[in-house]
């Protein structure tokens, strides 16, 4: 999520976005750059949260190493 839940985005395990919403509230033509920020921002974090459940589910198989990609 991004602009406190005005944009989320659905990001499945394979990195794919599977679904965006918008808030109708924070429509409107002046709004627009903002709004493409909240996407790009929504999206970075579905990635983000992917990694760091990677990482959570990994940490048992690789005794606490820091493999790089992981």
């Amino acid at each position: 999520t991004a602009g406190g839940g005005a944009v989320s985005a659905t990001v499945t395990g394979e990195k794919r976005v599977q679904s965006i919403a918008i808030d109708p509230d924070v429509l409107g033509a002046e709004d627009v750059e903002m709004l493409q920020d909240l996407v790009v921002a929504a999206v970075n974090s579905g990635l983000e949260q992917i990694d760091e459940a990677l990482s959570e589910k990994m940490q048992p198989l690789t005794g606490g190493l820091d493999i790089p990609g992981l």
